[in-house]
């Protein structure tokens, strides 16, 4: 079965976050990393910030800990086409993975901040594998400062259904 790219390019939305310093805190306590900066304001300061940093994975979950319903931008964006290429094939059987994800920082997440994303579908994808059919769908998500409209991290994800 070929894959339908026609899925590349489209948006998969897009979302405001607040960074706060307790879902950073907790997160880095989370990920069992004791260092001071990501609690403490004067060690984050002392380390060169401007305020206390995220950890490195905090991208893939500060979605979920600081977007609130009244601040989220107007989209003209029906539905996520991922979600419906992988519920269709999901239709049908097979196991959905999360595959890589990369996180590429163009400069540091600091409590306070308040990020806005654009995302897409950049590649989709097969690959054979034990008789088995896998398809790749990968997205990208660009965050940028909400104040000065520069990229902060562009995010790449990769769902992958297995046949």
């Amino acid at each position: 079965m070929a894959v339908d790219t026609s899925v590349i390019g489209r948006p998969t939305g897009s979302s405001r976050v607040v960074i706060e310093r307790g879902p950073v805190s907790n997160f880095a306590a989370s990920v069992k990393d004791e260092n001071p900066i990501y609690r403490d304001p004067g060690a984050a300061k002392a380390a060169g910030f401007d305020d206390i940093p995220a950890p490195p994975t905090f991208g893939f979950s500060m979605r979920h800990w600081g977007t609130f319903g009244e601040i989220q931008p107007k989209s003209d964006v029906k539905g996520n086409p991922m979600m419906e290429i992988i519920g269709t094939l999901m239709s049908k059987g097979g196991l959905v993975l999360h595959g890589e994800e990369e996180f590429v920082y163009h400069r540091p997440i600091v409590v306070g901040d308040e990020l806005v994303s654009e995302g897409k579908i950049v590649d989709v994808y097969e690959k054979e594998s034990k008789g088995k059919t896998m398809t790749f769908l990968v997205s990208e998500t660009v965050w940028k400062d909400d104040k000065t409209g520069e990229p902060v991290l562009t995010e790449r994800f990769n769902l992958i259904h297995r046949s």
